[in-house]
């Protein structure tokens, strides 16, 4: 039909711990949604998913991003922008990006991390 069902899984070193909500019949979802996580101090990556949900079958992955701790080391204050999408299956092409707002707060001892999945394209 020309259009995807997108919605995003985060996960903090492949645990799942958000699912965002589906766009409906969109090559262009907008969520507008924020998380805060507490980041525990060893933690390695955070990837988020952009999955294509399907009724009859089972979920298409569209791409991914990935925030390493070492990325989040160079931007200590966060980032903001468009990123995008990498494949998952190395036999698969991947087109699009999602914009992202990351933002790290507090200390060493206590840091937490603010991600608002913004839209994709």
């Amino acid at each position: 039909t020309g259009s995807s069902d997108p919605y995003c899984i985060v996960k903090i070193d492949d645990e799942a711990i958000i699912r965002t909500a589906t766009v409906w019949k969109t090559l262009s979802p907008f969520w507008g949604e924020e998380y805060e996580v507490q980041l525990q101090p060893g933690f390695h990556s955070i990837s988020i998913y952009v999955m294509d949900e399907d009724a009859l079958s089972r979920d298409d992955v569209i791409g991914k991003v990935c925030i390493t701790r070492d990325m989040l080391a160079e931007h200590p204050k966060g980032f903001s922008g468009w990123v995008s999408l990498s494949e998952v299956d190395p036999d698969e092409e991947v087109q699009g990006e999602i914009h992202l707002r990351v933002e790290v707060l507090g200390s060493q001892g206590s840091r937490r991390l603010r991600c608002s999945v913004l839209e994709a394209r």
